[in-house]
């Protein structure tokens, strides 16, 4: 009987074309549902002087047939390999690049300043590398003073430099080399060293905006601001001021929205700009007013997209990006 598989295996192995059929051809006679892995398991039945002489020939030509299948194998991978460099086929579709995705704080960022540009405000950029001066100091936040230990600073060793905690220096920056009136957002990156968790990280997108002329009050703020909201978010939205404290606004105020489900939800500071800080610009006292206010592009974003852990935009996982 086993010489009588052999026989057969040895033909069907001539009639075997490609990979498919190698393998169809391994488990009909080598699996473990094989031909000759049956008789290999009944030999357990048969006497010892039986069992030696037919297992000695059962796996001979066993491993004649294993020969058989590898030869084929290398065979086809010759072949394949011959195709592959000696011909092309120029009628084959090509193969596009990988494409990249924009990033959900990239796709935020774009609406919300295309939103204030269309009321007439510039986009401003900054140095995220910042001097004392310019983060705390000219916006009425001086040594000593208390409300420092909020911004948990990266200091930058030997330096007077430090890694912004916020947007705001560009308010500064700006009314030192511009008169008013002026409107301007300043988008960018800022840094605090503070514990990382779903909604917090040690880096973090912010946009500040600051609004400056001669009689800009409260209720310009509350129509330029939801205006935006309402741009953004849809206009069945509602929003509200409530009172705040920030060292460079007075009075100050945070800003509430609630949408078509949920409650009330703070989504930014604000308030009128500080006379100490027109002051350390050379702004006369008194002539001015304006007003500035502070916003998360991350958590815009995790508003938007209904994302619920600040760490995926930092996480570089395609899977999370092709989403966008």
């Amino acid at each position: 009987m086993i010489n009588e598989i052999k026989q057969r295996a040895l033909q069907e192995i001539n009639q075997v074309n490609n990979l498919k059929e190698l393998d169809d051809f391994y488990r009909k006679y080598i699996g473990k549902k094989g031909e000759i892995t049956k008789i290999l398991r009944s030999l357990k039945d048969l006497s010892e002087r039986e069992r030696k002489e037919k297992g000695e020939l059962t796996n001979k030509i066993k491993k004649e047939i294993i020969n058989l299948i590898n030869s084929k194998k290398l065979k086809f991978a010759n072949d394949l390999n011959h195709q592959k460099t000696s011909w092309i086929d120029v009628t084959a579709p090509g193969l596009l690049p990988s494409q990249g995705y924009p990033h959900p704080i990239s796709l935020v960022q774009e609406k919300i300043e295309e939103s204030f540009q269309s009321m007439g405000f510039s986009v401003i950029e900054g140095p995220e590398i910042e001097t004392e001066h310019y983060n705390f100091d000219a916006l009425n936040i001086p040594k000593n003073h208390p409300a420092r230990d909020a911004w948990d600073t990266f200091w930058i060793k030997n330096f007077d430099l430090l890694l912004r905690t916020h947007t705001s220096p560009m308010q500064a920056r700006y009314m030192e080399k511009n008169n008013p009136p002026l409107r301007i957002i300043v988008p960018g990156k800022c840094f605090r060293h503070e514990a990382t968790d779903s909604s917090h990280d040690v880096q973090f997108y912010q946009l500040e905006g600051l609004m400056v002329g001669k009689n800009i009050s409260m209720a310009n703020f509350k129509g330029v601001i939801e205006a935006f909201l309402k741009d953004f978010f849809g206009s069945k939205l509602k929003m509200r001021l409530r009172p705040g404290y920030f060292p460079f606004t007075e009075p100050s105020f945070e800003v509430d929205i609630k949408r078509e489900k949920g409650g009330w939800l703070e989504i930014m500071g604000a308030g009128m700009v500080h006379p100490n800080v027109f002051k350390s610009v050379g702004y006369l006292p008194g002539k001015l007013q304006g007003f500035a206010f502070g916003i998360g592009i991350d958590r815009l974003a995790m508003l938007k997209y209904k994302i619920d852990d600040i760490r995926m935009f930092y996480s570089n996982d395609l899977r999370f990006l092709k989403q966008f």
